[in-house]
């Protein structure tokens, strides 16, 4: 047993030593730290204020206009101009970034014209629609002769309270704030499932190209190897992931009050549940043993680094597929197929976890599928561990499914 933990460690030491692990985890903490305070960083490189000409061929709208778009962006600013001769010399030396024409036309309705050098960023454009279509509104309910409360009760929205049955039912908010939140940690499973997974066949088939192999076979069984590498991998990734998340926490809980509006309020960060991240935590380790078992017997029969991409490739297709599904289930994780790929093992970290997220999912659906990933893992470490044993010694070319079962005949007859 000794030598088990020889090995796993080793795995580990030596995976965390290398520049490739210390460069990524330095890009990616900077990456979710950078994440965190996207609204500082787009404030800092983000003009103060923008000025915007307007000629107003009405001679009556101007001062409306200028009200309107102060209510809407404190940060556009309105200057009044005379002619386009005049708009256009002063954005030829960037002391405007457009203008705005308005005037009316045969009906007496008003009508705009925006120019500006590019129209890439449509903010400004979209928010003087606004404007002028609230005063188009307005000039026609004077000539309807509406009153104030007529007016309001023509632009008030339609209520439309949504109700489910189920008692214990999340309400729309919380569907759409677990949805983020969901999101993220679906990513989170879907990168920690191919990265390492990749790294342990990576490091199998190093270690078999190096022959380093045959010298550790006759001091460590191929069994405790398999296992000591997938361990090693999986304290490398969860040092990986503290740091991560760590980092993440702490500029989180240092920016929290910036994240309340924009696409962070769609996130749940201030309301995620406990049980949502035991389950997150149970799925990612799950999902993680079982590709890293596969990976770690498709690993042993490559007798090339150059052939480990091409035969792994089914199985980062198997996690690939499995993060489509969940990508589309997000709109409706109470979907038939959402609910049957839930209970699929190869399927099931990322779907069930879905689900378990964004509905009240019986206990004993989320116990079945638990129990049936268990049972996956350990017939696939039973078996791998076969053709692990067998895989190791073997030199030739890559063909998996030829290999797989010389590795099978190689373990038997010893």
């Amino acid at each position: 047993m000794n030598k088990f933990w020889i090995v796993l460690f080793h795995t580990y030491l030596m995976k965390l030593k290398t520049k490739s692990f210390l460069i990524t985890t330095a890009v990616m903490l900077l990456l979710v730290i950078g994440l965190s305070n996207i609204t500082k960083i787009i404030a800092l490189f983000d003009d103060s204020e923008e000025k915007v000409g307007v000629i107003d061929q009405t001679g009556t709208m101007f001062g409306d206009v200028q009200l309107g778009m102060k209510a809407i962006d404190e940060d556009v600013e309105l200057i009044e101009l005379k002619t386009e001769e005049e708009a256009e010399k002063l954005i030829d030396s960037e002391k405007l970034t457009a203008y705005l024409m308005i005037k009316s036309d045969e009906q007496e309705i008003i009508k705009g014209t925006y120019k500006a050098n590019t129209l890439a960023d449509t903010t400004v454009s979209s928010e003087l629609a606004v404007v002028l279509s609230q005063l188009k509104t307005k000039i026609i309910a004077n000539e309807l002769q509406l009153t104030d409360k007529q007016i309001a009760a023509l632009h008030s929205p339609v209520v439309l309270d949504t109700v489910a049955f189920e008692e214990n039912a999340k309400t729309e908010e919380e569907l759409n704030q677990a949805r983020g939140l969901v999101y993220i940690i679906l990513f989170i499973i879907y990168m920690a499932v191919i990265m390492y997974s990749n790294m342990i066949a990576m490091e199998v088939a190093t270690e078999k190209t190096s022959r380093v192999m045959e010298i550790l076979i006759s001091s460590v069984s191929p069994v405790q190897q398999m296992f000591a590498k997938i361990l090693g991998i999986a304290l490398l990734s969860l040092t990986q992931m503290l740091l991560f998340f760590g980092g993440g926490y702490w500029s989180i809980k240092r920016n929290l009050s910036d994240m309340n509006e924009g696409v962070f309020s769609f996130m749940g960060f201030g309301s995620t549940s406990m049980s949502t991240i035991v389950y997150a935590i149970i799925f990612t380790l799950l999902g993680y043993f079982l590709y890293a078992t596969l990976a770690a017997c498709l690993g042993s029969v490559v007798s090339r680094i150059e052939d480990v991409q091409q035969t792994i490739t089914p199985m980062i297709m198997l996690v690939v597929a499995a993060f489509m599904l969940a990508m589309f289930g997000l709109n409706n994780p109470s979907a038939t197929y959402i609910t049957v790929t839930s209970f699929i093992p190869f399927f099931a970290p990322m779907i069930m976890f879905l689900r378990v997220g964004m509905l009240d999912v019986p206990f004993w659906e989320i116990s079945l599928s638990i129990g049936l990933l268990v049972a996956s893992i350990v017939i696939l470490a039973v078996f791998g561990a076969r053709v692990y044993k067998g895989g190791v010694l073997m030199y030739g070319s890559a063909k998996s499914l030829k290999n797989i079962r010389k590795a099978l005949q190689l373990t038997k007859k010893d």
